[in-house]
């Protein structure tokens, strides 16, 4: 279209200059070619450069484990596809590392906090005092939980999984990525301080860069499969210490996507939020949804059948095997105009600052009229510690009760559970370490009447929630499952939606009791089932390690 219209621009000029009747001066015609001349220059340049990173594609897949093009049906991909892929691979994910397929020896040492499970380290690291090496024979009865701890929810799925598996009586080891120091682990800590730092800026900024980030958040198609694999290739020592035949169930797709790199034969991959895209998906792994409409966007989207299976909610043990009894406390308290437990977590990005903030000055008269009590979990993120503080301050709220200990966490939550209330109106929950951060809310979540927080993996639990704003365009979906399943409510974008759902709960015990009573139901449907499966899933698909 520019080339048409600088001939149309210099045949009229010609033709003005040889009758001397100038339309256009002869200035302005000059100055538009050379506009013309250095877009085209820049085109060009920029083209070159995508021709350039296209033809470097071929290089960075040589010696793949796995034929991914061939997985998403498109074995030629196009220069742009190509050329995206290796712009992400080398300016993004990996950099200039070199690609190491040295294993790492690792070491096995019992976890502190979650009894009966084994936690894996780099051995030889002082960080994990009494570890002792860990052998193949050891893992042979074993059953593998990886994960990265990336924000709270891939932790939390993690935990969930481990807590069925150590139930089942298989040797659970807990295998996050980031406890094995090495370049490796570095990389994807590297990688991650960019998307929590994207995740803050969208929630506290609004407006076009939410839209941008939710944009991003929702686009992940097969070049970012690709791309999460070809950074998988570069994380291979991560696992080469563990045997191919040892079950593994990842909570992130990168540990699932390095096993099948790695030719693992029993890999299940827990596909996390409700939103199907490639870059949920680990190819060639048992892949288990939580939701059908996942579940059906998946085999529209390509992915075979045989490897897609319908589970559940990935929920931890304790939570299910209580929840009739929880839910018929809940209802009681409801129908005694008790005030409301509600639960405010913050995710592992430390994002939401803004609206929590505006929330709590929405609740105010609540609490000052007796109406709610809140139990705040800042986690491990200081700034929503001080964040909490200031909104509390800006109440009037001054006294409130502080717990900063699993310990605290598990007495507060025992005494409320033996008919106890709460000795504060408020409660602010924040640790200086990473687990309680975690684990506080799943151990508040069965003495809370409400979970307010964001559409994340905790839109699956079963508790009633208000689904407040979201971070980033996929979680929108999981707000809608949990609407759906009747234990949730749609994503609350705005403070005043949530607060119209406060007065409903005030004014009657109508909506609190149907969500409950449909968390009853739930759990006889095995909606609430997901972990469980897998963990049967993989005793199955491992026979040999029984």
């Amino acid at each position: 279209m520019l080339v048409e219209i600088s001939v149309f621009i210099l045949a009229a000029f010609i033709g003005a200059h040889s009758s001397g009747v100038y339309v256009v001066s002869p200035p302005i015609v000059k100055g538009f070619f050379i506009t013309v001349a250095v877009s085209t220059a820049l085109a060009s340049l920029v083209w070159i450069v995508i021709l350039i990173l296209a033809s470097m594609y071929a290089d960075i897949i040589k010696g793949n484990g796995f034929d991914l093009d061939a997985y998403v049906g498109d074995p030629k991909p196009s220069i742009t596809s190509r050329a995206k892929v290796v712009f992400i691979h080398y300016f993004i994910n990996v950099g200039r590392h070199t690609a190491s397929r040295k294993p790492l020896p690792l070491a096995e040492s019992a976890s502190p906090f979650f009894p009966g499970l084994q936690v894996t380290s780099l051995e030889g690291d002082a960080k994990f005092a009494g570890s002792t090496p860990l052998t193949a024979p050891r893992l042979k009865n074993g059953l593998v939980v990886g994960t990265i701890r990336m924000g709270f929810g891939h932790h939390r799925i993690a935990y969930a999984a481990a807590s069925w598996g150590v139930a089942s009586g298989k040797t659970t080891y807990f295998h996050d990525l980031l406890n094995i120091d090495s370049p490796e682990a570095q990389m994807i800590i590297e990688m991650d301080k960019g998307y929590s730092k994207g995740s803050r800026l969208a929630t506290e900024m609004g407006g076009a860069v939410e839209a941008l980030w939710g944009s991003l958040t929702r686009g992940a198609d097969e070049n970012m499969l690709r791309a999460s694999y070809q950074f998988a290739e570069n994380l291979l020592p991560l696992l080469l210490s563990i045997p191919k035949d040892t079950p593994i169930i990842a909570t992130h797709c990168f540990v699932g996507l390095i096993a099948v790199a790695l030719g693992f034969t029993n890999v299940i991959n827990l596909v996390i939020d409700n939103y199907a895209q490639w870059f949920i998906v680990v190819p060639g792994a048992k892949n288990l949804v939580q939701g059908p409409s996942n579940y059906h966007n998946l085999l529209r989207m390509g992915v075979p059948a045989e490897e897609l299976v319908l589970a559940g909610h990935w929920i931890p043990k304790d939570l299910v095997d209580n929840i009739e009894a929880d839910c018929k406390a809940r209802i009681k308290r409801a129908e005694q105009r008790a005030p409301r437990r509600l639960l405010i977590p913050v995710g592992g990005a430390g994002a939401q600052k803004t609206f929590v903030s505006n929330f709590l000055k929405g609740l105010q008269g609540h609490v000052e009229e007796g109406k709610v009590n809140l139990f705040l979990n800042a986690g491990d993120h200081k700034h929503m510690e001080v964040a909490f503080m200031e909104a509390l301050d800006a109440m009037g709220v001054t006294d409130y009760g502080r717990v900063s200990t699993m310990e605290g966490v598990r007495k507060f939550a025992d005494n409320l559970r033996a008919g106890g209330s709460p000795e504060h109106a408020v409660t602010l929950f924040a640790f200086a370490d990473y687990f309680p951060a975690v684990a506080t809310t799943d151990v508040l979540s069965r003495v809370a009447d409400v979970l307010c927080c964001k559409p994340s993996e905790l839109a699956f639990y079963p508790v009633p929630k208000l689904m407040i704003r979201r971070v980033g365009d996929h979680e929108a979906f999981s707000a809608i499952r949990a609407s759906e399943m009747g234990d949730g409510t749609l994503e609350l974008r705005e403070v005043p939606e949530a607060m119209a759902y406060i007065d409903k709960m005030d004014k009657s015990p109508a909506l609190l009791t149907t969500m409950n009573n449909m968390i009853v139901k739930n759990k006889a449907a095995g909606i609430y089932d997901g972990c469980k499966v897998a963990v049967d899933l993989a005793k199955k698909l491992a026979p040999k390690s029984k």
